[in-house]
């Protein structure tokens, strides 16, 4: 094994830590609002932190070293773009604010608000099956990083019995998620993740610092200069043959951000558990710091790999992970598991716990968000809407949690059978747009028009579904092809010699998951606005839905919650909610965007003018990026830690205090669609919504 005594210790005292701590949330979880959205006391830092870890789980963790492993820094400089547009979209509030507003206890409860009851079902069952395929292979991911890293056998015995430790490790990470969620749903599932998460950033910046000493510099600039042309490490001008992981790749990603911001349903807890909607909107703005203050740590391990790889001083750890990594069968395994491999040779003792605790903490916390949020969406989404009758509160929670356990048991299955063929990051974007091509087009649509309709809905996410299975379809056709010589050419023979189907086949079979991604949402776009303004007939009551003008509540106004001030304000999302501190953040946000963005764009005209930048100005440029990487990490960690505790306790105190309404439960009682007796003033189809806060 490659841990000592120790590092069991730091992990099991984790476990420990998190078992005790989510017991005394049990007395709190009273009814089914608290059970899928914490009672909505979740404050910004607590969000923040719980949400991110989420998001942030042990797969991908994998997946960005993965990447980073590929491209080395290259991937950085590409992902630049994206830092600026998450601080926009974070400051406008951007679908968010919009969402909360509804109070919708899911994204799905929402589009029945919006749309029909009969398009919640059908959308939640899109979710529901895409969501479930795509987490299917997280639990096996997880349990193979744990044998790796770890240095655990293939098998081991018990009461004389020969048992595979695959399987065994996934049965306790999910045994342990699940315990985790049935005992205070998203209470439980807040705090926790808080926990994980502070001591994820603790550990990711202290294992970054000594990797960092270990390697050196030096040894950083001569491994990373042994790249092939066309495959660079350094140049993010240089990287023609790279595979998977070029410029289109990333540009197409800040597209997908924009379109599908909040649409995907795996950590939809954190959408509806704010206490207000401006705490939503700030705990995102914070979420950017703390995301890039994070990623900008996660490369330093994959370089670390690369120099341990193509350095003649580490050649002796080199030939060690070159022997391990052989006995994967593809290429995307071994680059999964080539990062840990390495990382198990290089790390000190404590350290080496600590790291397997954060991945124990990061594969936990999504285990839990993500069992938590698809097993409700089957029952609040897909069963309840067929119900008559509500459920009573205490079966509501039953009901959740046995489908909780039915999702677990799932992905258990799928991860014992299923071997990933693709980069993990691609098989994410492959699954995700069977819902994600539609969703994103009819959330956007019912959330700032007034012109959508059901009909466009409908037929928009049927073709998104359509367009996403499709694409998985021709991918294995033509995967078929390249293993089985002459598929073309059976297919030709069959379909009477049709050149433009070998064509279409071939064309859309060899994109990977990301572009099938972009070109599913271009078509959706343009299928919702077609169908909406042939089948427009009367503007939809967007205020009534929202809980705007005479439709507010008072518990969701925060005091000077009112938008004031010049039109720019209102589109960048700056009312009197702000506090002075919100507004030094949002200042030093707009700085830190424009910075960035500054950056990008002289780098680009640099390289254009100059006809090319030096490998060696790339390499002082990457050294500054990871010094400011490590600064941020250190100014973070401390101030995010201290705001989530005290946001801890204030969540206590309004769960101890709040009066809880049964009827809270997800159920859609109102008809947000139907005329009332006051005049509403119907734009024409083509108007957007006129108010202009997020």
């Amino acid at each position: 094994m490659n841990m000592h005594t120790f590092d069991w210790t730091i992990m099991a005292g984790l476990m420990a830590l998190l078992l005790v701590t989510v017991l005394g949330t049990r007395k709190y979880m009273q009814g089914v609002s608290d059970f899928l959205a914490a009672g909505r006391c979740g404050g910004r830092y607590l969000l923040c932190i719980g949400e991110g870890i989420a998001g942030t789980g042990a797969i991908t963790i994998v997946a960005f070293w993965q990447m980073y492993y590929v491209g080395g820094f290259t991937s950085i400089w590409w992902t630049l773009p994206q830092w600026p547009l998450l601080f926009i979209v974070a400051m406008s509030g951007w679908v968010l604010y919009r969402f909360r507003q509804t109070r919708a206890l899911t994204m799905a409860q929402f589009l029945e608000m919006r749309y029909s009851r009969s398009f919640r079902i059908y959308t939640g069952s899109i979710a529901f099956l895409s969501g479930v395929i795509n987490y299917g292979v997280f639990p096996g991911i997880n349990a193979q990083f744990f044998i790796y890293f770890c240095g655990l056998p293939e098998s081991f015995e018990l009461v004389g019995l020969t048992l595979r430790t695959f399987p065994v490790v996934m049965a306790c990470l999910l045994g342990f998620a699940l315990y985790l969620t049935f005992t205070g749903g998203q209470i439980a599932i807040l705090l926790a993740n808080f926990l994980q998460g502070a001591f994820c950033m603790i550990v990711l910046l202290s294992c970054s610092l000594v990797l960092v000493h270990q390697i050196g510099w030096t040894n950083v600039t001569e491994a990373l200069a042994t790249a092939p042309e066309g495959k660079s490490w350094i140049n993010p001008f240089d990287i023609s043959e790279t595979r998977g992981f070029d410029p289109r790749f990333f540009m197409i990603q800040y597209f997908i951000i924009v379109y599908v911001w909040k649409a995907w349903m795996g950590t939809q807890g954190y959408n509806t558990s704010a206490k207000t909607p401006h705490e939503a909107r700030m705990s995102q703005i914070l979420g950017s710091w703390r995301y890039f203050s994070q990623e900008m740590l996660l490369p330093i391990f994959a370089i670390a790999a690369i120099v341990v790889l193509h350095h003649a001083d580490f050649s002796s750890i080199a030939d060690s992970v070159n022997t391990t990594v052989a006995g994967f069968p593809t290429t995307e395994q071994r680059s999964q598991m080539v990062v840990p491999i390495v990382l198990s040779k290089l790390l000190p003792i404590g350290l080496m716990g600590g790291l397997a605790a954060v991945m124990l903490a990061a594969a936990v916390s999504t285990d839990q968000s993500y069992l938590h949020s698809w097993g409700s969406i089957f029952i609040q989404d897909v069963l309840m809407p067929f119900r008559k009758k509500p459920f009573i509160p205490k079966m509501h929670v039953w009901a959740l949690r046995i489908s909780i356990f039915a999702v677990a048991l799932f992905a258990f299955v799928f991860s014992l059978f299923f071997t990933l063929p693709d980069f993990i990051r691609m098989f994410f974007a492959l699954t995700g747009a069977i819902y994600l091509g539609g969703a994103g087009a009819c959330i956007l649509g019912g959330l700032y028009t007034r012109f959508g309709t059901a009909a466009a809905a409908w037929t928009t996410m049927t073709s998104g579904a359509i367009l996403g299975v499709g694409g998985i379809v021709l991918q294995q056709i033509q995967a078929a092809d390249q293993e089985i010589g002459g598929l073309m050419a059976w297919l030709q023979f069959y379909l009477y010699k049709a050149g433009p189907i070998e064509w279409f086949i071939g064309y859309f079979g060899s994109m990977d998951g990301q572009r099938l991604t972009f070109f599913n949402a271009i078509c959706c776009i343009a299928i919702y606005l077609l169908v909406s303004l042939v089948t427009y007939r009367k503007a939809f009551n967007l205020d009534r839905m929202l809980h705007r003008g005479a439709y507010a509540l008072e518990e969701d106004i925060a005091e000077g919650d009112v938008p004031r001030g010049p039109r720019i304000h209102r589109w960048l999302g700056i009312n009197e909610s702000f506090t002075r501190s919100d507004r030094i953040i949002y200042l030093s946000s707009v700085s830190w965007t424009l910075l960035l963005g500054v950056v990008f764009f002289v780098g680009l005209f640099w390289h254009w003018w100059s006809g090319g930048i030096p490998d060696s100005s790339w390499l002082v440029f990457w050294g500054i990026v990871i010094a400011v990487g490590l600064a941020l990490g250190m100014v973070f960690t401390v101030w995010f830690v201290i705001g989530g505790i005290m946001n801890v306790k204030e969540m206590f105190h309004l769960l101890a205090t709040r009066v809880r309404d049964a009827a809270d439960d997800g159920v859609v009682r109102d008809d947000y669609g139907q005329e009332e007796a006051e005049a509403i003033a119907v734009p024409t189809p083509i108007e957007a919504d006129e108010t202009l806060e997020p």
